[in-house]
């Protein structure tokens, strides 16, 4: 048997009770040879919510699985058939295999060995900041919240006299 590993789509939220689903459907099936392993890449990190420190797992890319997998019709179908999965990321018509190089890097990354890509934020609450783009171009305002993750920020703008939160991406504000 030739596995590989295979990215699945699935509805964001979900991955968990999709990777359980999925090992029981492969083990009732009798396929757990050919579908080896099914993965949720995540890490640990500190979060800090209502001034207490709490350890979650965060997953690095939600909405995917990862699966070490004989791909051939049977496993296509346990896979597809799989409530919640959407799909596998293909390359046409036929779901794409990562490379050695790709699932090296992501397990190196689920180890700690090699570091996560980290969005830098140049912006911090309560800067005030210049619309240089979109329908609010030229407006100012002072930045309420900032989510790295997303690249963006909402924004208190002036509109019509009356203060307006509203949402911009990074790329669209200038430091004032």
């Amino acid at each position: 048997m030739d596995k590989k590993w295979y990215i699945i789509t699935t509805y964001s939220g979900w991955e968990e009770k999709v990777k359980a689903n999925l090992e029981y459907r492969a083990k009732t099936n009798g396929m757990t040879e050919s579908i080896a392993q099914v993965l949720i890449p995540k890490e640990e990190v500190i979060e800090v919510k209502g001034g207490k420190k709490k350890t979650v797992s965060k997953k690095f890319y939600p909405g995917y699985i990862l699966v070490e997998m004989d791909l051939n019709d049977d496993t296509w179908t346990i896979v597809r058939n799989t409530p919640k999965v959407t799909g596998f990321v293909r390359a046409g018509t036929k779901p794409l295999a990562l490379n050695e190089e790709q699932i090296a890097t992501i397990m190196g990354q689920i180890k700690g060995d090699i570091p996560i890509p980290r969005h830098v934020v140049e912006y911090e609450k309560g800067q005030l900041v210049r619309v240089k783009d979109g329908p609010f171009l030229n407006f100012s305002g002072v930045i309420e919240e900032i989510y790295p993750d997303r690249m963006k920020a909402k924004v208190m703008v002036s509109v019509f006299n009356r203060p307006t939160l509203v949402e911009i991406e990074f790329e669209h504000i200038e430091k004032q």
